[in-house]
C-alpha cells in the first residue's frame, strides 16, 4: 500500500509534468523506444552553466578555505579558461582532456572550461596510482591532463603520451589556473557551438571487477540527470511550500565525496547550478571539521558514503556543534545498514536519513528512499526517480519479472550512458538491445514499486548450494553497537564450494573479539550465513575510489591465509 509521502508527491508529480508544466515531458527516440525527456532542460553543460550562473549572479556558491565565489565570478573565471583552452592549446570539440586532482575551486572551473571549450572531461581518480592513471589516459586517448602536483608527479613517473598542463589548489584561479591561460586565449575567444549529440564525460568505473572502463555520456544524457534529480527537489519543494514548510535560507552542501565520482559530480554539483546551492569544499573527510562547517556555513544537506553520515551521529563531540540547520543526511556509493538508519534518526530527531541508488553508467540517477518512506521501508533503496527513470527486474533472457522475484536489476533512461569507451563487448554486455542497462545487481521490486537490493550478482556467496546475500550477513555485523565497519566474502572450500569470512573494525574505544561477534551473530542469522572466518582488522578498511570497500583488496589479504589454516588443518 502506498505511503501518504508517495501519494502526496504523485500528485505533484503529476502536475508538474501536465503539458505547460515545469517538468513537462516530451518523447525521445533510443533503442528502438520512446523516452522521456525533459522539455525545459538545457541542451549542453554548457548551456546549463551560462543559464543559471546568470540566474543566481551574486549568490554565493564555492567555499574553499579562504576562497569565496559567486556563481557568476565562477562562471567568469570558466570562461577565460575555456578560451585559454581553445586558443591557447587548441582544443578541438570531442578531445578527451584529463582532470587528475583533488577537489578545489580551481578543479571545478577546470572541469567547467572543458565543456565549454568543446572537450570532453575525462576524470581521472584522483587516488590511483601512477600506474592507474596512466592506464585510464590511455584508455582514452586524452591529449591533455589538468593535474595538480601529486598527480602530475604520479603520471611523470611512467611514459605516458599527454601533455601534462599543472595546476594548483589553495589560491585563485588567475594563480591556480595561470599554465592554462599562458599561451593565449581568453574571455574573449569564439567557443564551439555544441548540441546534445556531442561528447561531454567520461568517468571511470570503480574497477572492483578488474580494469577500469571508461563510462562516456553525451551532453544530453548528463543534463537530463541532473534534471532527473532537480525534478525530485522541486517535487519535495512544491509539496512544502504547499504545506507552508518551505526552507528560507539558500541551500547549502558540503562536499566531501570526489568530485571525479558521478555522486559527486552529477546530484552534488551539477545540481547545484540549478538550484543556487552553495557549495562548501572538504579537501579531506575530518567528522568533527564536517560538524564545524555545517554549524559555520549554515549547512542544509549532507551526502556521503554512509559511514560518513554515522561517523557524525556517532561523534562524542555530535553536541559542541549547532547541526540544526542540516535536515537531509544522504547516503550513497554504498548500501547503507539497516541499523545505521536507527541510530542517525535517533542522534538526530530533526533531520532525515536518505538513501539514492544510481551507477556511473547511469550519471547517478536510478532510486530514492527518503524521509518516512526510508524510515518505514530502511532496507530499500526507493522507488524510480519520476519522470525520466524506469527500473525494472530482468531475468537471464532479459525478460521482465513481477514484483517480489529476484533478478537483475536494470535502468532504461535518456540519463543512461552511451557506452564503454571502445570497448564494444562490455557495452554489448550491459546495454541490451531494448535500452535496459543491465547493472550487475541483484534485487526485487516490492508490489510498491520500492527497489530492495539483494547483492551484487557475482558477489553471491554459494555455500553448498545455499546463496548467501553478502549483504546480509553485513547487515547483521554491522547491527553490533560495536563494529564500525565490516566487509563480507566468499572464500574457498574444498566441501561447500565456499565459506563465509569476514573483516570487521571496532568502533573506537571499543573491543569486540571475533568469538564475541561470532556468538553474537548465531543468534541472529542462520548458522549457515554466519562466516566460519572472522578477522579483526585495526585500521580503516581499504576503499576504492567510489569509496565502496575494495573487497577484492580484502580477498586478496586474507586468501593465503584462509589457505596457509586449511592445509594446517588437513
Amino acid at each position: 500500500m502506498r505511503s501518504e509521502l508517495d501519494t502526496a508527491l504523485d500528485d505533484v508529480v503529476a502536475r508538474l509534468t501536465a503539458p505547460g508544466g515545469m517538468l513537462e515531458t516530451i518523447p525521445f527516440e533510443r533503442y528502438g523506444q520512446q523516452l522521456p525527456m525533459l522539455k525545459n532542460a538545457p541542451p549542453t553543460l554548457p548551456a546549463l552553466f551560462e543559464m543559471f550562473c546568470a540566474q543566481h549572479g551574486d549568490a554565493e556558491f564555492l567555499v574553499d578555505g579562504e576562497i569565496r565565489l559567486t556563481f557568476a565570478q565562477t562562471y567568469a573565471a570558466a570562461r577565460a579558461v575555456a578560451g585559454g583552452l581553445v586558443g591557447g592549446h587548441a582544443v578541438k570539440k570531442g578531445d578527451r582532456i584529463g582532470i587528475a586532482a583533488r577537489n578545489s575551486t580551481n578543479w571545478i572551473i577546470a572541469y567547467m572550461a572543458v565543456l565549454m571549450a568543446g572537450g570532453c572531461a575525462s576524470l581521472l581518480n584522483g587516488w590511483w596510482s601512477g600506474e592507474e592513471m596512466a592506464a585510464g589516459i590511455k584508455l582514452t586517448g586524452c591529449t591533455i591532463v589538468l593535474a595538480d602536483k601529486q598527480r602530475a608527479a604520479r603520471i611523470s613517473e611512467l611514459d605516458v603520451d599527454t601533455q601534462v598542463v599543472l595546476f594548483e589548489h589553495d589560491c585563485g584561479w588567475e594563480q591556480g589556473l595561470a599554465a592554462l591561460l599562458a599561451k593565449g586565449g581568453d574571455a574573449e575567444t569564439p567557443l564551439p557551438s555544441l548540441t546534445g549529440d556531442d561528447l561531454a564525460t567520461i568517468l571511470y568505473t570503480s574497477g572492483s571487477t578488474g580494469l577500469s572502463k571508461g563510462a562516456w555520456s553525451d551532453h544530453r544524457a548528463v543534463t537530463q540527470a541532473v534534471f532527473s534529480y532537480v525534478a525530485q527537489t522541486l517535487t519535495i519543494l512544491t509539496m512544502l511550500t504547499e504545506r507552508n514548510e518551505a526552507p528560507t535560507m539558500q541551500p547549502c552542501s558540503l562536499v566531501n565525496v570526489p568530485l571525479f565520482h558521478v555522486t559527486g559530480e552529477v546530484p552534488l554539483f551539477l545540481q547545484s547550478f540549478v538550484i543556487g546551492r552553495k557549495l562548501v569544499l572538504m579537501p579531506k573527510w575530518d567528522a568533527e571539521e564536517a560538524m564545524r562547517l555545517i554549524e559555520r556555513e549554515k549547512v542544509t544537506y549532507f551526502v556521503g558514503v554512509p559511514l560518513m553520515s554515522f561517523e557524525i551521529a556517532t561523534h562524542p563531540n555530535r553536541d559542541k556543534y549547532d547541526l540544526s540547520s542540516c535536515t537531509s543526511f544522504a547516503a550513497g556509493g554504498a548500501p547503507r545498514p539497516v541499523e545505521h538508519v536507527r541510530r542517525i534518526k535517533e542522534a538526530l530527531p530533526h533531520a532525515f536519513p536518505l538513501l539514492g541508488y544510481g551507477l556511473t553508467e547511469t550519471n547517478a540517477a536510478g532510486c530514492g528512499n527518503l524521509n518516512e518512506n526510508y524510515l518505514a521501508k530502511p532496507g530499500s533503496t526507493g522507488t524510480a526517480t519520476k519522470p525520466l527513470i524506469e527500473c525494472g527486474i530482468l531475468d537471464d533472457d532479459g525478460k521482465v519479472l513481477p514484483p517480489n522475484r529476484v533478478g537483475e536489476v536494470a535502468f532504461r533512461s535518456i540519463v543512461n550512458f552511451g557506452g564503454y569507451w571502445e570497448n564494444p563487448e562490455a557495452t554489448a554486455a550491459a546495454i541490451m538491445p531494448d535500452g535496459w542497462f543491465r547493472t550487475g545487481d541483484l534485487g526485487y521490486l516490492d508490489e510498491d514499486e520500492y527497489l530492495f537490493i539483494v547483492d551484487r550478482k557475482k558477489d553471491i556467496i554459494i555455500r553448498g548450494g545455499e546463496n548467501i546475500s553478502c549483504i546480509e550477513v553485513e547487515e547483521a555485523i554491522y547491527a553490533h553497537p560495536d563494529v564500525g565497519e565490516a566487509s563480507v566474502f566468499g572464500l574457498p572450500d574444498e566441501k561447500f564450494g565456499e565459506q563465509v569470512a569476514a573483516v570487521y573494525v571496532a568502533e573506537e574505544g571499543r573491543t569486540l573479539t571475533p568469538e564475541a561477534l561470532r556468538e553474537y551473530l548465531l543468534q541472529h542469522i542462520a548458522p549457515f550465513k554466519v562466516p566460519v572466518r572472522l578477522w579483526e582488522e585495526k585500521e580503516s578498511l581499504p576503499r576504492l575510489g567510489t569509496e565502496k570497500v575494495d573487497k577484492r583488496a580484502l580477498k586478496a589479504r586474507y586468501l593465503p591465509v584462509w589457505e596457509a589454516e586449511q592445509k594446517s588443518n588437513g
